[in-house]
């Protein structure tokens, strides 16, 4: 048996190992559903959608697996209530916390930042659709909410870019806003 002098270390190893498994079961996962869209399109069987849908597609895919990355449970894409417009386009837990992420995917950097494009009207939408998923939680008290925009660049020839604004804006607009 080790000396206890030791065991921390050793610990912290296989956390480290941990980790480093859970990324590339991760980066595994990105890699196949990327070729499962390639053998789509190559067979044709891939559904025609405008281009700037397209774009919002992969980038909701790319912030997904970001968010995996930095250790977010992501439990819901694209939500939507059914009787209320807009969508929710990612809601994760960060621990305790329970976020509600914009996704903005630009393919160029342009001179306001993708974020910007979260007005206040935009933001009014976010709010609703929030509290009607929160109030069909099963606990009785809202969890801590938190309310992030996440821009993703996807410039050709270029890494993906990831800018994640975190409790970019609150429940009401007192709180600091883009706009």
């Amino acid at each position: 048996m080790r000396p206890p002098s030791e065991r921390p270390s050793e610990g912290r190893e296989r956390m480290d190992s941990m980790e480093w498994l859970r990324q590339k079961r991760i980066d595994l996962l990105e890699r196949t559903l990327d070729g499962l869209d390639w053998v789509a399109q190559w067979r044709g069987t891939a559904a025609t959608l405008p281009a700037h849908l397209v774009t919002g597609i992969e980038g909701e895919d790319a912030a997904f697996f970001y968010l995996l990355r930095k250790g977010y449970t992501v439990v819901a894409r694209r939500w939507s209530s059914g009787n209320r417009p807009g969508d929710l386009d990612l809601i994760a837990w960060h621990g305790p916390m329970l976020c509600f992420i914009e996704v903005k995917t630009r393919t160029a950097h342009d001179f306001a930042p993708a974020e910007a494009r979260v007005d206040s009207r935009k933001r009014h939408i976010l709010r609703r659709l929030a509290r009607q998923y929160a109030r069909q939680l099963p606990q009785e008290t809202f969890p801590p909410v938190r309310f992030d925009v996440l821009s993703v660049y996807l410039v050709p020839g270029q890494e993906k870019e990831f800018v994640h604004l975190e409790n970019a804006f609150g429940w009401n607009e007192r709180r600091r806003d883009f706009d």
